[in-house]
């Protein structure tokens, strides 16, 4: 029965391992990618437009 116990934990340590790897990346959203740059785009535009109104105010 020792090999039973040795495949649940081989299954475990595969899981962990695969949940581990697709930690960082971004999830699917269900945009296409023209969809996605142009959303991607926009954030930037308003980032930089804030970036730019934070350095005119005065101190």
């Amino acid at each position: 029965m020792t090999r039973g116990n040795q495949r649940e934990l081989a299954r475990q340590k595969n899981m962990k391992k695969s949940t581990d790897h697709t930690k960082g990346k971004r999830q699917d959203d269900g945009l296409s990618a023209a969809a996605r740059k142009q959303r991607d785009a926009e954030i930037m535009q308003q980032k930089q437009k804030k970036a730019l109104e934070k350095k005119s105010e005065p101190n």
